[in-house]
């Protein structure tokens, strides 16, 4: 599979083949289900917390006598009808991960990168080093390339720069070509490669396979 491989101003300097067995299988629906459903699940942190009638403070003398009052009969302040007393049945600390296989995880990866590749949703970029911090130079490369600020780069070498200058623009994301996961790329309108960031997937990707 050609694809062009443009420089900042949005020219097409050459092109390179993408390897067919990571931009071009059928993707795995039941996987990328799962996936999303792992993926979702530990992202909750599981930390909301209440506390029962033994846990709140104080309480611990009965309010008024048990008969001869005239009121209902009640053993604590801290009872959970009353006004700062604990809480029935109230949330708990919970740890909701789950766990998903790395073939898994790889096979949606490769099932993203090649719906992306199929509805040419993929621009590679030969280099791109930033000599200074200026969020106009990303901005400009995005409409050079026309595509959208919803664009996950994935670079090759980190530049402090390129971090710092896309920092401002919103929905543009940029991550390393050994950290990329199927999510970033799945929630992403475009997929940008810096050609050394490309090479990288690839060689992450086709080892023991």
């Amino acid at each position: 599979m050609k694809i062009d491989v443009f420089d900042k101003n949005g020219e097409s300097v050459e092109k390179i083949d993408l390897e067919k067995s990571l931009f071009g299988v059928t993707s795995s629906g039941e996987a990328v289900l799962q996936y999303l459903r792992v993926f979702n699940a530990n992202q909750r942190q599981g930390t909301s917390s209440t506390k029962t009638r033994g846990e709140v403070s104080g309480g611990g003398k009965k309010p008024w006598k048990q008969k001869g009052t005239g009121r209902a009969r009640v053993g604590s302040s801290r009872n959970p009808l009353w006004r700062k007393g604990g809480i029935s049945h109230g949330p708990i600390p919970k740890d909701w991960s789950l766990k998903i296989s790395k073939k898994v995880k790889k096979t949606v990866l490769i099932s993203a990168l090649s719906y992306k590749a199929s509805a040419e949703k993929i621009r590679i970029l030969d280099q791109l080093e930033l000599k200074e911090k200026k969020t106009k130079l990303i901005k400009d490369i995005l409409q050079n390339l026309k595509i959208s600020n919803r664009t996950v780069f994935v670079y090759g070498t980190l530049n402090e720069n390129l971090i710092k200058s896309a920092a401002n623009i919103k929905g543009f994301h940029i991550v390393s070509a050994d950290s990329v996961n199927a999510f970033d790329i799945i929630s992403s309108d475009y997929l940008l490669f810096s050609k050394e960031g490309l090479l990288k997937l690839e060689e992450k990707l086709n080892e023991n396979k």
